[in-house]
């Protein structure tokens, strides 16, 4: 017997998973079928997922936190048993600006880039003009990267600039329409603003954090625990979508299915340009390669890291104007259920680590890790200013952020 699955998403790239478990018979393989429900904000997602009219959702990771600790709205606590995925983000500036701060043909020094434009921000901001920056959601970690990024360049996000929210499938519109300056939208939005000539990347997110949480799988608590054994068939079958879509000779037709009109409906060519980490910087030059710009798999990527919750909750912390709370961190460190994710692949090829939590930003290089099962090696995952951020001493880690 088949059983039902609703997941809600946005028209990202990162969506990817769901849309090709279900497309490529992976769900179904698992006695699954998935009904997909595409939204145009994570409002709107987050309000289907919390009203029942979804099972699960595609959701930025923060706000499944914010969400369980009662931030702007009632307390409903919110489960992520699987990541969707990490990076996939860029800062796209308007043309003018980029030019000031950013060498042409690459990406930006993230350091040179900040303190360039921290020099522009505080002269605009003197003048009485802050510039704008759009993010997608307040409990997004595309606001919290951006934030981390500017804050470490000298600039006081919502004193120097502004920080307001702009739903992704409109963040090229609104730049085009010179309502922000700068916007922090996953994939393809970056790129439909620089094709429209309305926008340059000048930074992939994975140059702020190199192995930074982004999307997550949540479900309500009570859900989770009702239909235990359809979340973790769910689980094996995106971890089967997640190996078929980093497969290079899989791009292609994967693009091919996302850019359909009931998924992102977007062009096929932009979308395989993000799934093969190239990036068209600038309108009419050529794509440049960022490595690990999407990272769907490998590395124990959809492996929920309580570490990557509390480093998440210490940036809520930071810029929602939250005192830190025991109480708080602790609900927070829960969201993240790297058990269920175990229980799901225990027994399989699928590597597990053998810890479930990790001190962030540690690694320079590349790392062989202790596993409960199979092999797994870890690779660079710094943030640019150097910091490291130990679970175990988070308030520490507070106190020495800028």
């Amino acid at each position: 017997m088949t059983r039902e699955l609703g997941i809600g998403f946005l028209p990202l790239v990162d969506a990817c998973l769901p849309i090709l478990a279900h497309e490529h018979g992976f769900a179904e393989d698992e006695g699954l079928s998935l009904r997909l429900v595409r939204s145009l904000s994570w409002a709107t997602v987050l309000d289907r997922l919390l009203y029942g009219h979804c099972d699960a959702a595609h959701l930025v990771a923060p706000l499944a936190i914010a969400t369980t600790l009662g931030r702007s709205r009632p307390s409903q606590p919110l489960s992520v048993p699987f990541v969707l995925g990490l990076n996939g983000n860029a800062i796209t500036l308007r043309p003018d600006l980029a030019e000031k701060v950013c060498p042409a043909g690459r990406l930006g020094d993230p350091r040179i880039v900040g303190l360039t434009l921290a020099a522009l921000a505080k002269t605009s901001a003197s003048q009485g003009k802050r510039m704008r920056f759009g993010v997608v959601h307040r409990y997004s970690s595309h606001n919290y990267m951006l934030r981390y990024w500017l804050a470490a360049c000298g600039i006081r996000p919502d004193h120097d600039v502004e920080i307001v929210t702009v739903a992704p499938p409109f963040c090229a519109d609104a730049l085009e329409a010179g309502e922000v300056d700068g916007i922090c939208v996953g994939e393809p939005w970056n790129s439909v603003a620089v094709e429209r000539g309305a926008g340059r990347i000048v930074l992939a997110t994975a140059q702020i954090w190199r192995r930074g949480v982004e999307k997550v799988l949540a479900l309500r608590e009570p859900v989770l625990e009702d239909r235990r054994e359809d979340v973790e068939a769910l689980i094996r079958a995106l971890v089967r979508a997640a190996r078929h879509f980093v497969d290079p000779g899989n791009w292609q037709a994967n693009a091919a299915i996302l850019a359909r009109c009931e998924y992102l409906d977007g062009s096929a060519e932009l979308i395989q340009r993000a799934i093969s980490d190239r990036l068209l910087l600038a309108r009419g030059t050529n794509p440049v390669r960022f490595a690990d710009f999407m990272f769907q798999y490998r590395e124990a990527a959809n492996f929920p890291w309580v570490s990557q919750a509390e480093w998440l909750y210490s940036q809520m912390v930071r810029w929602d104007g939250m005192k830190f709370s025991e109480a708080d961190a602790a609900l927070a460190t829960r969201v993240f259920r790297p058990d269920v994710y175990r229980r799901a692949l225990a027994g399989t090829d699928e590597p597990l680590p053998g810890a479930s939590s990790k001190v962030e930003g540690s690694l320079g290089g590349t790392t062989v890790v202790g596993t409960q099962q199979g092999a797994i090696t870890l690779e660079k995952n710094s943030f640019f200013d150097g910091m490291i951020f130990d679970p175990h001493d988070l308030k520490g880690y507070l106190s020495r952020l800028p």
